[in-house]
C-alpha cells in the first residue's frame, strides 16, 4: 500500500524546555514557543484555486480573532492584568499557527509544513536576526532549512528575549483597562496580518517551485 501525502508530512518533535536554572520572562515565553512548535495544527484547508485571495481571507478572519481575545485579556485591571500577559501571547500563536497551516494548505503545501516554517512565519517579523542561521534569502525566495533542537531553542529564547521587551508595554497597558486593551487589540491584528504576509510570501514561493519541479519531472517521461 503506498503511503498518503499526510504521511509524508515531517512527524512533530517534542522539544523540551531547558533546565537547571532560575527561569527568567523571556525563558518563560521561549518555553511557551517550544511547546507550540511541538503539535503543529492540522487544516481542513485545501488547495485552491485562488490561493491568494483564500489566504488573504483566512488572515482577515484570524486577525480579528486575535485582535478581539487579546483585547478581552486585556480588561482585568493592575497586577491581575499582568498575569493574563503570556496566556495572551500564547493564545494569539495559537490563532496564528492555525492560519499558516490553513494558508500552507490554502497553496497546496501543508503536508511539507515544518517547524522552522512555522516558527520563521510567526516571528521573523519580530526577531529577524534571530532566523540568520536557519533561513536563507535566494532572490526573492526564502529558503528556511532544517534545524537542530538546539538551534530551535536557541532562536526560541532569542525571541523570548525580544518579546519580553514588548510584554512590558502590553503589562503597562492593563493599567489603562479600556484604551489599554483597545491598544493591545489593534497591535494584535496588526502583528497577525505580518504573519500572514510572511507565509503567503513563503507559501505562494514553496508551491510555485513545488509546480515547477512537478512540470520538469513529468517532462522526463515524455
Amino acid at each position: 500500500m503506498s503511503a498518503s501525502v499526510d504521511d509524508e508530512r515531517p512527524a512533530p518533535t517534542f522539544i523540551p524546555a531547558r533546565k537547571g536554572r532560575p527561569r527568567s520572562a523571556a525563558d518563560r515565553i521561549g518555553d511557551s514557543i517550544l511547546q507550540l512548535l511541538s503539535n503543529l495544527p492540522d487544516t481542513n484547508e485545501g488547495a485552491s484555486l485562488a490561493p491568494e485571495v483564500r489566504s488573504r481571507a483566512i488572515a482577515e478572519a484570524a486577525a480579528r480573532k486575535a485582535a478581539l481575545i487579546a483585547g478581552t485579556l486585556a480588561l482585568p485591571p493592575g497586577p491581575l492584568g499582568w498575569l493574563t500577559v503570556l496566556p495572551e501571547l500564547f493564545a494569539i500563536w495559537k490563532i496564528q499557527a492555525q492560519m499558516v497551516a490553513d494558508i500552507a494548505g490554502a497553496y497546496g503545501r501543508h503536508w511539507q509544513l515544518t517547524r522552522e516554517q512555522m516558527l520563521f512565519c510567526l516571528f521573523r517579523h519580530t526577531a529577524a536576526q534571530a532566523f540568520r542561521d536557519i533561513a536563507v534569502r535566494v532572490g526573492e525566495r526564502w529558503l528556511v532549512n532544517a534545524a537542530s533542537t538546539s538551534t530551535i531553542r536557541a532562536i526560541s529564547r532569542k525571541i523570548g528575549v525580544r518579546l519580553g521587551e514588548r510584554g512590558a508595554v502590553h503589562g503597562i497597558a492593563r493599567w489603562l483597562p479600556l484604551v489599554g486593551a483597545m491598544g493591545v487589540g489593534a497591535y494584535a491584528w496588526y502583528d497577525t496580518r505580518h504573519v500572514a504576509r510572511t507565509a503567503i510570501n513563503l507559501f505562494a514561493i514553496e508551491s510555485a517551485a513545488g509546480r515547477a519541479f512537478d512540470f520538469d519531472e513529468g517532462s522526463l517521461y515524455d
